[in-house]
């Protein structure tokens, strides 16, 4: 008969002074400090990382008390680590001098680590237009992968979370409606001239929504078009522009013909330039406080009106 010894494995000298709540304790989460140099951003990171008022504000507070608040990353295959959440902190460390970030390491997919990394940024106060889209569309994309593992029988394959579709559920934890949340996540479909646009305020979210649907060629001859006739579509213009790409008979030429068109909100409103303004007011003198004294000036223009008028 032969032995079975090979097949036995000896407990190592430590396995009998550890109790399993040491080997549980060991299992437990961490914060480590890691190297700034060995953290890297999460792929596609919608979140932009800005050189602002508040990243100044985050750099003194991390000078003074370092950083409370531990960032999340997993292990990076190629090496180091990937950031999860704590893209600002780490670039506040950097600019504040330090050498490491604490952080808690987690093992985990690609589908958990996009949903953690959204809900951590969109806590956030202020959100662009384009983080808010980017952000949407890649938890939506990452919940469908979710649901397609947790519910292969699924007619609508990825869409059914628990029996709820994954945007619905997606909208109920944002607060928004899912038509919105589609909204945003179509402004994904803008080239990135006329996005940034819509981040600068320069262009409304629902026009935006509309001039999305227009091919990629189309909407880089729309930003001509809005170049050379300085003005950006209107609702009413966006959905012409859309009808048309749509019915194939959007040209240069109709578009240049729609921006040319003078907007209602335009014949209401008289622009005065600032070099026109600044001939009349001291060089210390705010746009702000500009319009302050106008509109005091013409207040009292007013009124003198007025009691010439009662005499």
């Amino acid at each position: 008969m032969k032995s079975n010894a090979k097949n036995i494995t000896l407990a190592s000298v430590s396995d009998f002074f550890t109790t399993e709540e040491s080997r549980e304790d060991d299992r437990r989460e961490r914060v480590q400090e890691i190297p700034l140099s060995e953290l890297h951003p999460f792929k596609d990171h919608p979140f932009k990382v800005k050189d602002d008022e508040s990243m100044m504000d985050t750099v003194e507070s991390v000078k003074q008390y370092g950083v409370l608040v531990p960032a999340i990353a997993r292990p990076d295959p190629s090496g180091g680590y990937e950031l999860i959440s704590g893209h600002r902190r780490h670039h506040a460390s950097e600019l504040a001098g330090k050498d490491t970030l604490p952080v808690i390491v987690r093992d985990l997919d690609d589908d958990a680590a996009t949903i953690i990394m959204v809900d951590s940024n969109l806590q956030r106060e202020s959100l662009l237009p384009s983080e808010r889209a980017f952000a949407y569309k890649m938890k939506l994309e990452a919940m469908k992968h979710q649901g397609a593992r947790a519910n292969l029988t699924c007619a609508q394959l990825g869409h059914k979370l628990g029996g709820k579709k994954s945007r619905d559920i997606l909208a109920e934890q944002v607060g928004q409606s899912k038509n919105q949340v589609q909204r945003f996540i179509r402004l994904t479909e803008l080239i990135p001239e006329i996005l940034d646009m819509v981040d600068d305020k320069k262009i409304a979210i629902n026009p935006a929504y509309e001039i999305s649907f227009l091919k990629k060629d189309e909407q880089v001859q729309l930003l001509e078009a809005m170049d050379a006739e300085q003005a950006t579509p209107s609702l009413s213009q966006a959905q012409r522009l859309k009808k048309f790409s749509q019915e194939h008979k959007l040209t240069w030429e109709s578009m240049s013909a729609i921006m040319s068109e003078e907007k209602k909100s335009d014949l209401d409103r008289v622009v005065l330039k600032n070099e026109t303004l600044k001939k009349y007011f001291p060089q210390s003198y705010t746009p702000q406080r500009m319009e302050e004294t106008i509109i005091k000036l013409l207040e009292k223009w007013h009124r003198q009106k007025m009691q010439m008028q009662e005499r």
